[in-house]
């Protein structure tokens, strides 16, 4: 029987539950979805540029969807870091998005997709103290636009342009500066930690616990020892899993979703790992009161 979590605070009336878990819900896995038991999975997070003005059969298909599910957002083609001025037009028809659908949590990534053109992919930022400045000012922008806090997403990334700050330091600056929340992505942590040389615990203990309201979890790619890449396109492996333990025990418990992006195995094994996050919730929740009273 599913347990009765906490509520974390959000932007909707209907906050998720602490302790929940979901799918990205991708227009291969829609049919399925639909046809999924209710309690396969808590919510569904869907790339909103991928639904606004939608119609037809996949705009009938997310309405019912969201009639049965809470959704989340996690948006594409923002592009908090880049040069180019916001796109005003499409901020206010995400807010239509998020406030027609009830959306408790909108998230975008730290980094940039767009310089006179999109271009198709999550640029790094350069670690400085301007780019915390640039990043922070554009948040700012996005949240009174929205009128809602949003989460910023610690990205994958494979080679830094300029490094003035460390990483960690880089993302709490901007979380800071902003005022913003963060969207904890553990693999990202594991496969930069892999691929730049770092411990991704000390990296995990560093970020602050009050600011997390929501994470990622995925799977990625060996190409080398050395060389990790995020694809979110096979199963989670059990260093991730760890992690995600981890993340809960320094953050608490919090709603988590699964990402799956191509490589589609069947329905009921993405449910597998759905139902994994729950038990690795349920467990450190049973933990966490232990813990606190022995540091108390």
């Amino acid at each position: 029987m599913r347990r009765e979590p906490a509520l974390i605070a959000t932007a909707a009336d209907n906050p998720l539950p602490a302790a929940s878990a979901g799918l990205g819900l991708r227009r291969a896995l829609l049919d399925e979805v639909a046809a999924a038991p209710p309690n396969g999975f808590d919510f569904l997070e869907v790339a909103p540029e991928n639904w606004i003005g939608v119609g037809g059969r996949f705009g009938r298909a997310l309405t019912e969807l969201a009639q049965r599910f809470p959704l989340v957002c996690h948006g594409l083609s923002l592009s908090l870091g880049g040069p180019e001025a916001l796109d005003m037009e499409f901020l206010h028809r995400l807010r239509g998005f998020l406030d027609a659908h009830e959306v408790p949590i909108y998230s975008e990534h730290l980094s940039y997709c767009s310089d006179d053109g999109h271009l198709y992919d999550l640029m790094p930022l350069p670690f400085t103290e301007e780019a915390v400045r640039h990043v922070a000012a554009r948040i700012r922008i996005v949240q009174d636009v929205l009128e809602r806090r949003i989460a910023v997403e610690n990205i994958s990334y494979y080679a830094a342009p300029f490094r003035q700050l460390r990483e960690i330091d880089f993302i709490n600056a901007v979380l800071a500066e902003a005022d913003c929340d963060l969207l904890l992505d553990v693999n990202n942590i594991h496969v930069n930690s892999i691929n730049h040389g770092y411990d991704a615990l000390g990296f995990l203990h560093a970020l602050p616990r009050e600011r997390v309201g929501y994470i990622h979890i995925a799977g990625h790619y060996v190409e080398a020892p050395d060389l990790l890449i995020d694809t979110h396109g096979s199963d989670v492996i059990e260093p991730v899993w760890n992690l995600l333990a981890a993340a809960y025990r320094h953050v608490g418990v919090k709603p988590t979703l699964l990402e799956r992006d191509f490589n589609f195995p069947a329905l009921s094994r993405l449910l597998d790992e759905v139902n994994r996050i729950r038990s690795v919730q349920d467990t450190v929740a049973r933990e966490l009161p232990a813990a606190r009273a022995v540091a108390a």
